[in-house]
């Protein structure tokens, strides 16, 4: 069997924590910020935790070997 590769899209967009959550980026803030409001883009900041499900598909879909 070939080794499975991690999709390179993935592990850009993705962080696996030390305890196996998913850390991802906030959603909403590539542009259009003249109509999102202060408190959106100062709370769009930094990275999150990834719901267990969600991060779950991740890790099994593309982040393989995460």
């Amino acid at each position: 069997m070939p080794k499975m590769k991690t999709k390179s899209g993935a592990k850009k967009r993705f962080k696996i924590t030390g305890t196996g959550k998913v850390m991802s980026a906030h959603a909403g803030k590539r542009h259009g910020m003249i109509k999102r409001t202060t408190k959106q883009i100062r709370h769009h900041r930094g990275t999150r935790v990834m719901f267990k499900t969600d991060g779950d598909v991740v890790k099994k879909n593309w982040l393989p070997n995460g």
